[in-house]
Formats: C-alpha cells, structure tokens, sequence
C-alpha cells in the first residue's frame, strides 16, 4: 500500500519536526491522514483498499477478521473513513459520542443488542482512542473484536489492543512509510 504513502506525502500530510501524538507521545513525525477528505477519489480508493483487505482476511483458511453488521468510526479521525467505507460497503455505520460525563456514554446510529462492530481509524499510536470507542461500544452490548487503521506508527497501540481482545488491521505501517520515503528521496 506505498501508493498511500506517496498520496500522503503529496497531500502535504507529513511533516518532521518536534511533536506530540497519541495525546503524550513525542515523534519527530507527524501524520495527518484527514487531508485525505480533500481528495474524494482518494478516498473511494481508500474505503476500496479497506473493504479489498478486510475481506481478504474474512477468507483465509484462519479467518483474522470476523464478519461484522456495522462500523464504527472513532472520533474524530475515523469517522470519515467509516463513513466513506459505509457509503462503499453499505455496511450500517454508528459510533460512540464523545461525552464529558462518561457515565451517560452515547452510542449513535442504529443498532441490536449483540450486533459484531468494525472499528475504524486513521492512525493507531497507543491505541487509546480505539480502546475508549470499544468501551463504550462494548457497554451497549455490541461486540469489538477488530480494528482496522490506514496507519499504525507501531508505537504500543497493536499489543495494548490485542489485550483488549481486539484484533488489529493495518494498511500500512510508519516505519515502511519511512523507509519508502527515504529511498524515494523527497
């Protein structure tokens, strides 16, 4: 998936400097896949990718995506990716509202009790935004088994999900994006 790289790099949506990710991380690198909601071809191609990769996994002798009735986008970063996935797939979307009080969690969309969840964002780092979404999603009775992101900077995210019983699906991984674009030379 290097053609997302590239895109990403023409978009202007990476930069090198100092900064924070992941609420608390330092990074010399920053991403920022929502410039892709610029590019509306792009981002059929991405919900294309997405859909192309997921099913793949659903088909394997080992499944390593279970089938899902609904998406999830996390706020912020993937509800326009959920979104774009929904309209492709036309696979229900809902997502957890963020919400001060965390005793009156809100879940919109429309949903059953017990219904299976894809979760959906831009980019994973510790994976905290992915767990709180599952949380919520989880407390109104929908299962969470797997989430997919366009990219994961490989920071902790992966294994603090897989403790959450969460399966993680990556596009495209921050250190191949790095080396793509050190060989590249941009």
């Amino acid at each position: 998936n290097l053609w997302l790289a590239k895109a990403l790099w023409e978009l202007g949506a990476v930069r090198f400097g100092e900064f924070t990710v992941g609420r608390t991380i330092g990074s010399p690198v920053y991403v920022n896949p929502r410039h892709l909601i610029g590019k509306p071809a792009l981002m059929r191609r991405v919900a294309t990718v997405m859909y192309s990769e997921i099913k793949a996994r659903q088909n394997m002798r080992r499944p390593e995506c279970q089938p899902f009735a609904l998406v999830a986008g996390v706020p912020y970063g993937g509800l326009h990716l959920a979104s774009a996935f929904s309209l492709r797939t036309r696979a229900p979307m809902v997502y957890a509202r963020p919400q001060v009080d965390v005793k009156e969690q809100i879940v919109e969309g429309l949903f059953d009790p017990g219904e299976r969840v894809l979760i959906m964002d831009d980019l994973i780092t510790s994976g905290t935004s992915i767990v709180e979404s599952a949380q919520v999603l989880r407390s109104h009775d929908l299962v969470v088994s797997d989430a997919v992101v366009l990219i994961d900077r490989d920071q902790g995210g992966h294994k603090r999900l897989q403790g959450e019983g969460i399966n993680l699906i990556s596009l495209l991984r921050l250190p191949v994006m790095l080396n793509y674009y050190r060989s590249r030379r941009w």
